[in-house]
């Protein structure tokens, strides 16, 4: 379909949905007017003969109240407010009569009123043979006319204008604070020359006292109209009015108390006066209220006519003009959007490419050519401009993605060099032990050093891959002690004899997240280590919490100011592009750590120590955990008693890619962590410190025996052979050195003689016993042991290709 077609449908649809819209408006308004024009004929057929029946009975019901009261009293008053009551009761009949209301409510009122009005000769029967009593005649006519006061609420209920139902909620509250004071006349006269009150009758005296008061304050004063208002104000201000206030207070305040109830005091002589004069000021107000609610709503019914004849007028001349327009409007924009739409191909077949080409090649690109944002108000020239913006944004983002490969290209060569510097120093200390000591005993201890480095290494390359977007396989199967995991985080860094662990025994880590949980931790114990004065200990702590389990890392490193923490904390919780990670490529770790405590799910944050330095908490959610008791695997050679058994763990941890030490070697682990690098990466001095032997109860958390000497994570650590002599020259004890356990971190089925046994080397026992085993193997206990070896190897490999991105 044609555009010119559908801007003239555009313009058809909307006149003819305009126009049935002011039928419906239209109608809706004559209904209006209608029920209003109904209404008001009702008010005034109905509801002023009522008022006036209202005020008769209200003033019949003081003369019957006065006559119980004083029954050798005149019975001339009482006979004359029967005769007004007849003869208003006469008026309403005749107007009830004429018809109904127009609403369900309103006619079963008149209908309740009229019943009521029945019974007014069998009370007044009543009361001339003085049966019944007072308060039932009483009750009679109050109840008669509530029903008289509640129709005029359902008279105006269902008209659907605000403002009217707002005027009849006042003609309703004067009639009913109108009411209170014919009930304060009753009450005054049932008292007669006695003065004596029940106590209930008392009581309810009161409460009509406050009750009227606040109805004429609060609900009538404020919505009536100036006229009106007027009236109020000199009624309120007559003697007549101020003397009705004085008495009601002296009958509050002065009252006396009886074993039958109260007795007023002789104030109360001065009521009947003074309510002769404010009952007429009253009645007169009242009355005026209502006319003016009925004239206005006559006004509204007008109103509402003169806009359905306005609303005609206007909306067709209105869809006479739209005619117009569309015609004009539709050309103008056919115009337009074609010059639109040349440019628009224009920039997408010719300038867009040649832009993405000059950024793909690093040239300048030309501002000018691209379109600019005009500002203009227009649909067409803001659909103009937003193709601008949406060209701006395309080159905007070319440009970030030339800087996001140079980034990270940059970002990979620092890796790269990094582990490169780690290599070098692994290999030159390797050559130095070869050239410069052979096959002496110190050799084990430098290759555990050059084994530190290949760790750090391979932690490098393993921020890479974080970073990167990768994943690093984790081969653990089984839970992991948290005692076990912290030795074999602390195991990865250079600085590992620094560190003091206190940790638990009873919780373990998953297995699918402890590579993730060492890997981070291994890269805040480094940072601590790096940043600690070259002999200060590094405390690292690991505690249950409600949320789960809490690892604090605590060293002694320099001051850092409230702004470096946020930044740092900041820092864990945001992804920079690879050009940020290019800039800051010598201090990765945040980005690292948070990348790890993202997927763990885990909280990592940043704060000053109480010794001056940082402390680093971790808090891993207890989804990773599980008690040790469920099944968690001691890591290998955890099974030692004593300082052997803690020793040959933390040798195991500080075992890497060469294999040098026994027990739970990290070459096993395959998840990354983070680094909480600060502003350098320069190493530290190694703090040789004594190693000390630890204290465990074997079923709490490892804790050093004290913090002057801690657990090191050192070779020391592992079971040592005295060396010939047993002390250097001078007469100083000669540290001992350690001895290694061959295969004791290998599963079973790898557990096979070493090539050296199978050549007749080794010495002692334990190689009497591997050419026992290997005279003793037969063919097809070989054969079963290779095909073992094949299968694993077969099943590392498909593992390997599956997590292979």
């Amino acid at each position: 379909m044609r555009l010119r077609t559908l801007l003239v449908l555009l313009a058809v649809v909307p006149t003819v949905a305009m126009a049935g819209q002011v039928a419906v408006t239209a109608d809706r308004l004559l209904e209006q007017s209608g029920h209003l024009r109904a209404d008001v004929a009702v008010g005034q057929r109905v509801g002023v003969p009522l008022y006036g029946l209202m005020t008769a009975l209200q003033a019949e019901r003081t003369a019957t109240a006065a006559y119980w009261s004083e029954p050798s009293g005149p019975g001339e008053e009482l006979a004359a407010r029967r005769t007004a009551s007849d003869r208003a009761a006469a008026v309403f009949r005749r107007s009830a009569a004429g018809g109904g209301t127009g609403s369900e409510e309103a006619d079963r009122r008149l209908r309740e009123v009229l019943d009521g009005l029945g019974e007014l000769a069998d009370r007044r029967e009543r009361t001339d043979a003085r049966t019944g009593g007072p308060e039932s005649t009483v009750a009679y006519y109050t109840h008669l006319i509530g029903q008289m006061i509640r129709f005029y609420q359902d008279v105006f209920s269902h008209t659907l204008d605000g403002e009217l139902s707002q005027e009849n909620q006042v003609v309703i509250a004067l009639y009913s604070a109108a009411e209170m004071l014919a009930q304060q006349n009753t009450a005054i006269a049932l008292a007669g020359p006695s003065r004596e009150l029940s106590a209930p009758r008392f009581g309810e005296f009161v409460n009509l006292v406050g009750a009227h008061r606040y109805l004429y304050d609060r609900w009538i004063v404020p919505y009536l109209p100036p006229d009106d208002a007027e009236r109020y104000a000199r009624l309120v201000g007559s003697s007549a009015w101020q003397t009705k206030t004085r008495v009601e207070n002296h009958v509050v305040s002065d009252h006396d108390g009886l074993r039958s109830g109260v007795r007023l005091p002789r104030e109360v002589a001065a009521w009947p006066t003074a309510a002769a004069s404010w009952g007429t000021r009253v009645e007169e107000l009242n009355t005026s209220r209502l006319r003016g609610l009925l004239d206005h709503g006559d006004e509204k019914a007008a109103a509402l006519e003169a806009e359905v004849t306005r609303l005609i007028a206007v909306s067709g001349a209105a869809l006479l003009a739209v005619v117009g327009v569309v015609v004009l409007a539709t050309r103008s924009v056919l115009r337009r959007l074609r010059l639109l739409h040349d440019r628009t191909v224009t920039v997408a077949e010719r300038t867009l490419p040649d832009v993405v080409a000059r950024l793909r090649d690093g040239r300048p690109v030309d501002e000018a050519a691209l379109p600019s944002v005009r500002g203009d108000r227009d649909e067409v020239g803001r659909i103009s401009d937003a193709f601008a913006r949406a060209v701006a944004v395309s080159v905007a983002g070319h440009r970030e993605l030339a800087a996001e490969r140079h980034g990270f290209g940059t970002f990979a060569a620092g890796i790269a060099s990094r582990t490169g510097n780690l290599v070098s120093r692994q290999l030159a200390l390797t050559e130095e032990l070869q050239d410069a000591f052979g096959a002496d005993e110190e050799l084990l201890a430098r290759l555990m050093k050059a084994d530190q480095l290949t760790v750090g290494m391979r932690r490098q390359i393993e921020n890479l891959l974080i970073l990167a977007g990768g994943e690093v396989p984790d081969p653990h199967t089984e839970p992991m002690r948290v005692a076990d995991l912290l030795r074999e985080a602390a195991a990865e860094v250079e600085e590992f004899r620094r560190i003091d662990r206190q940790a638990l025994d009873e919780i373990s880590v998953r297995a699918h997240a402890i590579s993730q949980v060492s890997h981070l931790l291994a890269e805040l114990l480094d940072n601590a280590t790096r940043f600690s004065p070259p002999r200060a200990r590094v405390t690292v702590r690991a505690e249950l919490v409600a949320d789960g389990l809490t690892v604090e890392v605590e060293d002694r490193g320099p001051r850092v100011g409230p702004e470096r923490y946020a930044e740092m904390n900041a820092r864990l919780h945001s992804a920079p592009p690879y050009a940020v990670l290019a800039e800051e490529a010598h201090r990765l770790g945040l980005f690292v750590v948070g990348h790890l405590a993202d997927q763990l799910g885990a909280t990592v944050t940043l704060r000053r120590s109480v010794y001056g330095g940082t402390s680093a908490v971790v808090v891993l959610p207890e989804r990773l955990l599980v008690p040790s008791e469920a099944g968690a695997r001691p890591a290998p050679g955890a099974e030692r008693d004593g300082a052997e058994r803690d020793g040959a763990g933390a040798a195991a941890g500080a075992a890497a890619g060469t294999g040098v030490e026994a027990g739970a070697s990290t070459g096993a682990k395959a998840g990354g962590g983070g680094s909480a690098d600060r502003d350098a990466d320069a190493p530290t001095e190694d703090a040789d410190a004594p190693p000390s032997e630890p204290v465990r109860d074997g079923s709490g958390p490892v804790r050093d025996a004290a913090p002057s000497a801690p657990v090191p994570l050192t070779a020391a650590a592992l079971p040592v052979r005295t060396p010939p002599g047993g002390a250097e020259p001078g007469g100083r004890a000669r540290p001992p050195l350690p001895e290694r356990v061959p295969q004791t971190h290998l599963a079973a089925q790898l557990r096979v003689p070493s090539p050296a046994a199978e050549r007749g080397g080794g010495d002692g026992p334990d190689a009497d016993t591997r050419r026992r085993d290997r005279a003793e193997a037969t063919p097809e206990e070989v054969a079963d042991a290779w095909a073992d070896y094949e299968d694993g190897t077969r099943k590392v490999e498909a593992e390997l290709r599956q997590e292979q991105p």
